[in-house]
């Protein structure tokens, strides 16, 4: 199978994991305890893949230069381009409760909301894509990564859209747009950046690093404290615990 088609692929399997969440944010009655539980855990198995699998990589391919400027370049991106979207209403997108403005509350929220599920997700299926440059199987480690931790993301976005008044038209063909070029976003990875030089390359994957980080922390990290118990923290860990295994399976 070409190389641009499994990376596509793998893209499209990851992202087809907010559908899931979606479907059960929409239809299932998610107590918000279980929620901010599910999100801590997608933070932590994320958490571990940035460190210990990108930021690695990155330094490993380029050295601490090329890692530290590309990370800080990400996470500079991200943060300014959120900071837009915020001033348009998708400052909670991930959010479960009634933070999401509706569209009379806010005028062009839902566009705003969609623009920045797309914020969140490209990073991701970039360095999916990307991670099939060496010529060898996809990252196994990013694909699981992403979609443990796109499950909680859709389930806790499209819960907190539910209620915001949204229909469910609107969240399923969002979501369903955001898994298309998810896959996209992968063969791009794939076939954009192949040929770059190490340095370059690990510039890139140091540049979605932090940009996930940023994400991680914008838009995770809250939604899994909003009702945080005494577990929330054993499970962020166990969520870190279980990508880190992962990463020396």
């Amino acid at each position: 199978m070409p190389g641009w088609l499994q990376a596509g692929g793998w893209g499209l399997l990851a992202g087809s994991a907010l559908l899931v969440g979606a479907a059960l944010g929409w239809f299932a009655k998610v107590s918000r305890r279980v929620i901010a539980s599910i999100m801590a855990f997608g933070a932590g198995v994320l958490l571990s893949a940035v460190s210990f699998d990108l930021i690695a990589e990155a330094h490993e391919r380029g050295g601490l230069t090329a890692t530290t400027i590309g990370a800080a370049g990400g996470a500079l991106a991200y943060t300014g381009a959120n900071v837009l979207l915020a001033r348009g209403g998708a400052r909670h997108r991930k959010r479960s409760g009634d933070q999401q403005p509706c569209e009379q509350e806010q005028p062009g929220s839902g566009s705003a909301i969609a623009v920045g599920a797309l914020l969140d997700g490209v990073p991701e299926s970039v360095v999916i894509g990307a991670s099939l440059l060496a010529g060898g199987p996809v990252s196994l480690v990013t694909v699981v990564a992403v979609f443990l931790s796109n499950v909680p993301e859709g389930l806790s976005s499209a819960a907190g859209m539910r209620r915001a008044g949204r229909s469910r038209r609107y969240v399923f063909l969002l979501w369903t747009a955001i898994a298309l070029v998810s896959g996209l976003a992968a063969l791009l990875g794939y076939t954009l950046l192949g040929g770059t030089s190490p340095a370059v390359l690990a510039t890139i994957t140091a540049l979605a690093a932090g940009a996930i980080l940023a994400m991680i922390a914008d838009t995770m990290v809250p939604e899994a404290f909003e009702d945080a118990h005494l577990l929330v923290g054993l499970i962020t860990v166990l969520g870190f615990l279980t990508a880190f295994a992962l990463s020396h399976a």
